[in-house]
Order: C-alpha cells, then sequence, then structure tokens
C-alpha cells in the first residue's frame, strides 16, 4: 500500500462523502479508493469510515486522522513547491467556479497568459451561478458576485463590480421609458427576474440618489439562474436589468441596451475568492488568485477594493 496514495483517497472519501465521487476526482475506480481506505484502516487499526448503502459517514477518529492527514498533505505540497524549480513554475490540477458572464468576458479570454505563466497548471472551470458545495465537489475556490452566504467559507475581496439599470430599445418602444424607479412597480413595466441559487427567490433592488432611498421590486414574466441567459433576455427585450457595468457596455455601444435612471445609484456588487477553511492555500491555487485580482485590476469596468 502506497501511504500517501491511501491517505489522499481517505481524504477525498471524507470531503465527497462518497467512494464514487472520491474514484471520480482522483480519476481512479472505485473499487481501487475502496481498497487504499480499507488498507488503511487495517494498517492503523482504527475504523475511520461508516458505510451505509447510502452514505459514507466519518468516525470520531476518522474525524481527527482526517485533520492530521489535511495538514501533512499540504505539507507535502508545499514541500514540492518549495524547491526552486517547482516554485518558479506551480503545477498541478485547480478545479474553480465562476459565474458564466465573468468567466465568458473577463477571465476566459485573459486565460492565455495565465497558462503562459504557468504552463504547468491544468484549470478545470465549473461555470455556473450556483451554489456550489466546495468539499463535496472537490473544487478549490469559487469567484463570486454579492455577499457570500456561506459563512464559513474564506474569502478574499478582489473588487467591486459597479451596477446599472438597462432595457432594450425594442421594449422601451413598447413599455415607455420609467423616469423614475418606483415606474418599475406600474403594470405595464416588467423586470428580469434574477433567481438567487440559495433561495430560489427574486430580490429586490435599493437604488439611492442623494438623500432619497427606493426599494424596487418590479414585476416579472421571466426569471432565470444564470447570468448569460439573464442578458439575453434582456437584450430579447423581456424587461428592465440590473447589470454590472463589464456585462452591459458592449450591448449599450452597440444599440442593444439603454442605460436608465441617470442619477441614480446602486452599491456596486463585490467580487470574492472563495475557498474552505480547511483547504489548503497551494502554490497554484495562491498564483490562481493573485493572477485573478490582477486581471480585475486591469478591467476599467471594475473597482478594485484596496481593504
Amino acid at each position: 500500500m502506497d501511504r500517501f496514495d491511501a491517505m489522499l483517497a481517505f481524504a477525498r472519501v471524507v470531503e465527497a462523502g462518497s467512494f464514487t465521487k472520491a474514484a471520480d476526482t482522483l480519476r481512479l475506480s472505485r473499487a481501487t479508493v475502496t481498497q487504499l481506505v480499507q488498507q488503511l484502516e487495517a494498517r492503523l487499526r482504527v475504523k475511520l469510515l461508516h458505510r451505509t448503502t447510502r452514505r459514507v459517514q466519518v468516525t470520531a477518529d476518522g474525524a481527527a486522522y482526517y485533520e492530521r492527514v489535511v495538514r501533512l498533505l499540504a505539507d507535502m505540497d508545499d514541500a514540492e513547491t518549495s524547491l526552486s524549480v517547482a516554485s518558479a513554475s506551480p503545477r498541478g490540477r485547480l478545479r474553480v467556479d465562476v459565474p458564466s458572464p465573468l468567466a465568458r468576458l473577463i477571465l476566459v479570454p485573459a486565460l492565455p497568459g495565465f497558462h503562459a505563466r504557468y504552463p504547468e497548471i491544468q484549470v478545470d472551470m465549473g461555470v455556473s451561478d450556483r451554489m456550489v458545495d466546495l468539499l463535496g465537489e472537490n473544487v478549490d475556490c469559487v469567484v463570486r458576485g454579492g455577499e457570500l452566504a456561506d459563512t464559513s467559507l474564506v474569502a478574499r475581496r478582489v473588487g467591486d463590480l459597479p451596477i446599472g439599470v438597462y432595457a432594450s430599445p425594442g421594449y422601451l418602444a413598447l413599455a415607455g421609458v420609467p423616469a423614475h424607479p418606483r415606474e418599475l412597480e406600474d403594470t405595464y413595466h416588467r423586470i428580469v427576474g434574477f433567481l438567487r441559487s440559495r433561495t430560489g427567490k427574486v430580490l429586490p433592488t435599493v437604488m439611492h440618489r442623494d438623500a432619497e432611498q427606493l426599494e424596487v421590486h418590479g414585476r416579472h414574466a421571466f426569471a432565470v439562474d444564470d447570468g448569460n441567459a439573464y442578458l439575453a433576455a434582456g437584450v430579447a427585450g423581456l424587461g428592465v436589468l440590473w447589470l454590472p457595468h463589464y456585462m452591459a457596455e458592449a450591448h449599450v455601444a452597440r444599440g442593444e441596451l439603454v442605460p436608465l435612471f441617470d442619477g441614480w445609484h446602486i452599491d456596486p456588487m463585490p467580487l470574492s475568492i472563495a475557498y474552505p477553511p480547511n483547504r489548503h492555500v497551494s502554490t497554484k491555487l495562491r498564483v490562481f488568485i493573485d493572477w485573478v485580482v490582477e486581471v480585475m485590476a486591469r478591467s476599467s469596468l471594475t473597482r478594485i477594493n484596496s481593504a
């Protein structure tokens, strides 16, 4: 038995809650992962996992051992990457998840520069606006806009996304141009709803002008939980949108969207990178985080948070 492989297999089973999912992340067969964990338990003479037909649960001894294993695996990773060749060129697989518009418009176009700098890092990018189980899905980090719902995660604020209100010329020709945000509550106006992944609800937006503050709910005939589809719905004339400037800029330039409510403001959307508190920040993850900060700093449509 290779002790490193066995400890890695055990850690992935704990994180995924499943031998099958752990095997997928390790690119091994389920039988191989099961055998490695069984050999580890036999060597330690301790039961690390409770197994049932539906789930895998870590024992008290297994939980204590897992914490030690995670630190040991992290130390081994550091030992490798501290070598001069490795530290100059971090390597390995990095699993990240980012919102679809941010991936399409900003991060993916900039990735050739990242790979030129770090050719030995393999980036596996999930593109979604959903809640991601970082441990269960063995994801190293997520990039998210808005306040993070999971306060147990370690988060680094990388910037703020200015927000505006927009509608298509076709929509405005039919519904009229609203002069005040309160008009969006009228029966002849519609918004495009954005469904929050945690609640499945469309949340109101708070708008400011001088001392005036207004919470806008609006009515929607269509709601969606994906940023690219949300933008497409607005361009198609399905309603009024609240968009980060980076998503709206090209469509405004082409005349596909029109900015609304001059003088009104929406608090910018915080943009953060988050990862589990027990997940070691490896060199490859650290350079990826620094690269995202660098890319966002170069974007003229993002305000960088100095904290």
